[in-house]
């Protein structure tokens, strides 16, 4: 231990006069010490607050200190979480909050309902064996819109996604022929759902049987069989229209667009797939594989 800690650890209980005659230091020479090592300190600060802005507005004001700390440490800088807190709320930063939903889940009809081939094992071994769907809504000026997406669990990318101004079946039908253009998903694929009448309808049971798809839906009532999608849309009401009413439906367009196949999908950080983007998890798998 150097004598400036050895003072800065005992001061509290011994004069730093004394202290310095322990240590065989000068006074003097111990505050300019002292000095140095407080001005040291407030520099790394300095660069440490760069870093942690242009942290936060890469994840468009999203992040809290837990994805800014990992951040961090893979650009090489070593520091306690605590410190990370205490910087950003120098900052003013913190991660937006959460709004709950209403469910969308129309349930109540005498369609067919598939069996739970998932059983909350949201973890495949590889792409497109297991994808996931739901529904959701968002206000606009000029009235309702309906999202409806698909996500594989693999890598947490939504593969496929429609908006419309009407819940109808045709809007999952279309989220799924999107998908099914995007991935070509091998036959065999697990595709999961709630029970609505969407996704149980002739209309998308026949989409799912020309994919040689196998339907499975969520328990009724039980929004935890489908916890991936309805992570998705707590993540996207909090970071997209939180607090905001969108102007159209072309507008709505635009920023549902925008947030998932530029932001989401390719450079937001999902802590399932080890802190970095979907997209950027699939193609390390691709590589590892090819290797």
């Amino acid at each position: 231990m150097s004598a400036e800690a050895f003072i800065d650890t005992e001061k509290a209980d011994y004069p730093v006069t004394l202290l310095c005659k322990v240590a065989c230091i000068s006074p003097s020479r111990y505050y300019q010490l002292s000095k140095k090592v407080v001005s040291a300190r407030a520099a790394e600060d300095t660069q440490l607050q760069r870093e942690i802005q242009q942290i936060c507005e890469e994840g468009r004001g999203n992040y809290g200190s837990p994805r800014v700390h990992d951040e961090l440490g893979k650009r090489g800088f070593n520091l306690s979480r605590k410190r990370v807190i205490r910087l950003m709320r120098v900052l003013g930063l913190k991660a937006k909050t959460a709004k709950k939903f209403k469910v969308t889940t129309d349930s109540r009809h005498t369609l067919p309902i598939a069996p739970n081939l998932l059983h909350r094992d949201f973890c495949p071994a590889g792409p497109n064996q297991v994808w996931a769907s739901d529904i959701t809504y968002l206000r606009t000026r000029t009235g309702w819109m309906y999202l409806a997406v698909v996500i594989d669990l693999y890598s947490r990318r939504v593969v496929g996604w429609a908006l419309r101004p009407r819940m109808k079946a045709s809007l999952v039908c279309d989220a799924f022929d999107i998908a099914v253009r995007n991935r070509r998903p091998p036959p065999g694929l697990i595709f999961h759902s709630d029970r609505g009448s969407q996704y149980a309808s002739a209309k998308f049971r026949l989409r799912l049987a020309q994919a040689s798809a196998h339907a499975s839906m969520s328990r009724k009532g039980d929004c935890w069989d489908n916890a991936v999608a309805e992570s998705f849309f707590a993540t996207l009401k909090k970071e997209l229209v939180r607090g905001v009413i969108l102007a159209d439906h072309q507008s709505t367009h635009s920023a549902v667009f925008e947030y998932i196949e530029v932001f989401y999908n390719r450079k937001r950080k999902h802590t399932f797939v080890d802190g970095i983007s979907p997209a950027q998890f699939e193609a390390c798998t691709i590589q590892m594989r090819a290797a």
